[in-house]
């Protein structure tokens, strides 16, 4: 190691999203894409919950009857999911929407991230479950769904039964959505940058990096 290399600046973003919302997974994939491109920086990812569906019930419901009662009916969802799928497909990513069949409650999947990120794995968690449920159709409203994406990953099984089987961290996750849409947070996702610079929605890598610039540069002037 260069003992005399300057030190990397470390700039800490909160991601504040749902694990349901595709629009959300597309602005983590372009996210991720442009972290790779800065080696010269650190970054600490704090993932916020977001809930969508607050009211949904823990079970989910069909996704036909979702799609009525969000869209109004099949064919606007059909528009919508298209055009998200194009964006997609330019990113390398699948969407399959035709492969889900139950619209999940996420509070489950939001306790299982924040359990994860006590052991390091909250990334790779949120990527997994994305991936779980747009490209794989699978309920991740599903405990045991949600297990075996976190033995997939690496986290311990029993463990992680244990707590998906209490009900801890429910109140935080609600908690941390009222704390969004109290600042002024009502779409995701929306990424906050050094706890000063906010940007709303699925940006395009190449915006996100001009934000972290100007983060970078007022942390210099400090």
């Amino acid at each position: 190691m260069n003992v005399l290399a300057p030190a990397k600046a470390r700039l800490s973003i909160e991601v504040v999203h749902d694990l349901v919302c595709p629009w959300c997974y597309l602005g983590l994939r372009r996210l991720l894409r442009t972290l790779r491109r800065r080696p010269d920086l650190l970054f600490d990812i704090a993932w916020r919950p977001f809930l969508l569906n607050p009211d949904m019930p823990r079970t989910g419901m069909a996704r036909a009857d979702y799609v009525v009662r969000k869209f109004g009916g099949e064919e606007r969802a059909r528009r919508l999911y298209h055009s998200i799928g194009e964006l997609g497909r330019a990113e390398g990513m699948v969407f399959a929407f035709e492969r889900i069949r139950r619209t999940p409650s996420s509070v489950d999947a939001h306790r299982l991230v924040r359990w994860g990120t006590g052991f390091g794995l909250g990334t790779e968690l949120v990527e997994a479950l994305f991936a779980a449920h747009f490209a794989e159709g699978r309920d991740i409203g599903d405990v045991s769904v949600l297990l075996d994406i976190a033995s997939g990953i690496g986290l311990d099984g029993t463990a992680a039964r244990c707590f998906l089987y209490g009900d801890t961290d429910i109140e935080i996750v609600h908690a941390e959505n009222l704390r969004a849409h109290r600042l002024g947070i009502n779409g995701v996702p929306c990424f906050v940058i050094a706890g000063r610079h906010a940007i709303a929605g699925a940006q395009e890598s190449e915006v996100i990096e001009r934000l972290i610039d100007v983060a970078v540069v007022e942390a210099e002037e400090l």
